[in-house]
């Protein structure tokens, strides 16, 4: 069973400033601050294949993580692409698979280097170099924090879904409770509580989703994103899939 006892303390400032904001806003001074976990984490008697530690900003979340896991490498980008990045001798099939198993379909992008993608593109190929290259467990802090909520939770499923069929051994550590029920966890350990629960997996939370005829000017969000060519007929009649009543696939 692993287990959760972890003390940190630092020097509180004495500061000259430090003390007027104590006097400003009535806060007692102190001479250290201390912060104490101490929980048990009993994820070694039973399989699994995806745990979640979440909770509140500043509740501990990665001091935990670094506690049991150490700390994770940090990928290094800097290829003329984000395909050259990855780990040399791994075969193109292979980094096909991991990329579009967690969503980063734009084939152009894989052409282009870390820097130039968005934050939601680096957020997937990150994933798939770490699915790729690291042992188990794979560990993400701030997983789909840098990402909007839609965004988020679909990744979250793709992610689970390439971790059992491989599987894999992964842990997300976030801020976000939204993800829970698309992310599926075996376990969740709530930092707010210091409370362990283990989850049975469940169906995915519904899409709803609606086609509708849209302008041929629609064309202009996905013409980017085709890498046959974006050219699309005038003569064209269009249609889009929207959730949430954002279109996210197009016809035409």
């Amino acid at each position: 069973m692993s287990s959760i006892d972890l003390v940190v303390e630092c020097a509180v400032s004495s500061s000259t400033r430090a003390r007027q904001v104590c006097s400003m806003f009535d806060v007692p001074p102190e001479k250290k601050c201390r912060k104490e976990w101490r929980a048990d984490l009993p994820i070694d008697g039973e399989p699994w294949n995806v745990g979640l530690v979440v909770g509140p900003s500043g509740a501990g979340k990665s001091s935990i993580m670094r506690h049991l896991w150490g700390d994770m490498p940090e990928l290094s980008w800097g290829a003329p692409s984000v395909i050259d990045d990855v780990r040399d001798g791994t075969p193109v099939a292979d980094i096909a698979d991991a990329f579009g198993a967690v969503g980063f379909n734009t084939i152009p992008a894989w052409l282009r280097p870390f820097h130039v993608l968005s934050n939601g593109e680096k957020f997937r190929v990150d994933l798939a170099r770490r699915l790729i290259e690291l042992p188990d467990p794979i560990v993400v802090d701030e997983f789909t924090s840098v990402v909007d909520r839609q965004v988020a939770q679909i990744g979250s499923h793709a992610v689970q879904k390439i971790i059992r069929k491989r599987g894999r051994k992964f842990v997300a550590v976030t801020c976000h409770y939204d993800v829970i029920d698309w992310l599926q966890p075996d376990w969740v350990f709530d930092v707010a509580t210091m409370s362990f629960t283990r989850r049975l997996l469940q169906r995915r939370p519904s899409i709803e989703c609606e086609i509708k005829r849209v302008p041929y000017d629609t064309w202009r969000l996905f013409a980017p994103y085709h890498y046959m060519t974006g050219d699309l007929n005038r003569t064209a009649r269009c249609f889009a899939l929207h959730v949430a009543g954002r279109p996210v696939a197009f016809a035409g």
